[in-house]
């Protein structure tokens, strides 16, 4: 059961501000506390693994393909008061390449890594250990990032990382274009020996989400352009290319 003795606190995002509510679990109340402002429009958040720490990644550009494109892309670090939840300024941004569309830390929160969709990309970021901004970890490889990347996940064991990409339907005379979870090898920052699941070379698999049971070697995804969850396996080291189980989303398929 939650400890009932702290505080819950919940963080919302609107444009760039991103409000505090005090929750009132067994009253299901929220009151609405204190404001504060990103560099840009909020895209994601993340919290570092000590609970004490938030990280926004921002950015001014529109969502999707085709619209604005802006010039401040951010990751930025809150503090957030262990009594209050308060959230306050901690450190310098980290200034990113174009706008981010999913971010995470590792396992111990010693890295940010961060999608981005348009162009696709991915790039890892350390944290310095007073959790101020690092520099950007050189890769020793050169990593494909696929159509279109959605999200990115560290497994829990801190050994992988699942770059998700969502590809595109056809559209607009366009032909479809390829899924593909892009699965590292990962250590200290450093992404290695990358591989492609792609089902069908990617064609009718388009993968917007994945999570990881806590406790078993199963992976869950989101296929967003098929309406269908997913859920992959990894033996040993290695994510099996095929899904082990598959189960639609929709009531009534035919009926869209």
């Amino acid at each position: 059961m939650a400890d009932r003795s702290k505080p819950v606190a919940l963080y919302a995002a609107v444009g760039p501000e991103l409000t505090h509510y005090a929750v009132d679990v067994e009253g299901a109340v929220l009151e609405r506390r204190g404001t504060v402002t990103a560099p840009a429009n909020i895209h994601y958040a993340w919290p570092h693994s000590s609970g004490r720490y938030l990280y926004v990644a921002s950015s001014d550009s529109a969502s999707g393909v085709g619209g604005f494109v802006g010039t401040k892309h951010d990751v930025t670090a809150w503090d957030i008061d262990p009594l209050s939840g308060a959230l306050s300024p901690h450190g310098a941004p980290i200034t990113l390449p174009t706008r981010p569309i999913h971010m995470t830390t590792d396992i111990p929160s010693e890295h940010v890594l961060v999608a981005f969709s348009n162009p696709s990309g991915l790039k890892v970021y350390l944290i310095n250990h007073d959790i101020r901004r690092g520099a950007e970890v050189e890769q020793p490889e050169p990593i494909d990032p696929g159509i279109y990347a959605h999200q990115v996940r560290v497994s829990l064991d801190n050994k992988k990382v699942i770059l998700v990409t969502r590809g595109h339907d056809a559209a607009g005379g366009k032909p479809e274009e390829p899924g593909a979870l892009k699965v590292f090898d990962y250590g200290n920052g450093v992404l290695t020996n990358e591989a492609s699941i792609a089902p069908n070379g990617g064609y009718g698999f388009g993968p917007r989400h994945v999570d990881f049971h806590p406790t078993k070697p199963w992976v869950y995804v989101s296929l967003e352009r098929q309406n269908r969850l997913d859920m992959f396996q990894f033996e040993g080291d290695m994510l099996l290319g095929a899904a082990v189980y598959q189960k639609g989303t929709l009531a009534e398929p035919g009926n869209i």
